[in-house]
């Protein structure tokens, strides 16, 4: 549900596909990422506490039994505690079914946070953030320019749970390329290792005309998986994860080839079972 259609396109996560799409931003604060297309031409405002007031007053005409809200655009915590404490507050008293706020984080307005600050804001409702970790791998979040190293996505992560918030973290298959496919594998898991997040999920990279690195494959700097070697990847990823808490597993985006799901770490060799069975096709046995 989208009550604002203006000003660029709209994203969400899948699992917000419900939830009323409140934009208290234009665009993204850090629009910079060198695979990403998503907010490339829209450029990046704060709404007015009138205007998003005055969005929320039109969605409770349309939708008054609204029970989820996802705080839209690309990094609605880019935005003061004090802001963001004020529009909880709002949509509280407007949608008394409400049961749930979320909305995505960039790790640097996250780390921006102390955890004291996340916590008043879990308690207010902000029950779950979306991280794009996209890689562990230093060398990997460099060259697509992600603003933060391995260990200070790391930080982020746990500071998000640390508060009580859960965290639903996201990484990208073949983002390291031909070139860096194991280490940022192996890299990913450790960050992941160290985060331990709520929920993970992971896409397959989708190469768009115009971004930095759809530039650099056509320069042949950058050699995109097949998709076997996809598989492979995500085969040593998952291979390498060790949570000390479950965490549940989506592999079902539109983008990836093989539908995964179910919890880490107790379905981890059924995952790998059926993965193999995927990647033993490929090999035609």
């Amino acid at each position: 549900m989208i009550i604002d259609h203006g000003k660029g396109l709209v994203f969400r996560p899948p699992a917000e596909a419900n939830s009323l799409i409140l934009r208290i931003t234009i665009g993204c604060s850090h629009n910079a990422c060198a695979f990403c297309a998503m907010y490339r031409r829209t450029k990046f405002l704060v709404r007015t506490d009138d205007e998003i007031f005055h969005l929320i007053e039109l969605a409770a005409e349309k939708y008054p039994l609204t029970r989820r809200v996802f705080l839209a655009d690309g990094n609605a915590l880019v935005l003061s505690t004090e802001q963001l404490l004020s529009i909880i507050s709002k949509l509280k008293s407007t949608f008394p079914k409400l049961t749930r706020v979320a909305c995505y984080g960039g790790p640097r307005d996250i780390l921006r946070k102390t955890v004291n600050e996340l916590t008043v804001l879990r308690e207010a409702g902000l029950k779950i953030v979306y991280l794009g970790i996209e890689s562990g791998d230093d060398g990997v979040l460099i060259r697509v320019n992600k603003g933060v190293n391995s260990m200070e996505m790391v930080a982020a992560g746990q500071r998000v749970l640390k508060s009580g918030i859960k965290l639903s973290a996201m990484v990208i298959l073949g983002l390291g390329g031909n070139e860096k496919s194991a280490q940022h594998a192996l890299n990913t898991a450790r960050v992941l290792n160290l985060i331990n997040p709520t929920i993970l999920s992971t896409l397959t990279l989708t190469l768009y005309e115009g971004t930095p690195l759809w530039e650099s494959v056509q320069k042949g700097e950058f050699i995109p998986l097949s998709k076997e070697e996809t598989l492979l990847e995500l085969r040593q990823l998952l291979s390498n994860i060790q949570f000390s808490r479950p965490c549940i597993f989506r592999s079902d985006h539109a983008s990836n080839l093989l539908p995964l799901s179910g919890t880490l770490n107790k379905d981890k060799d059924k995952l790998l079972s059926e993965l193999n069975d995927v990647i033993d096709f490929f090999h035609g046995r």
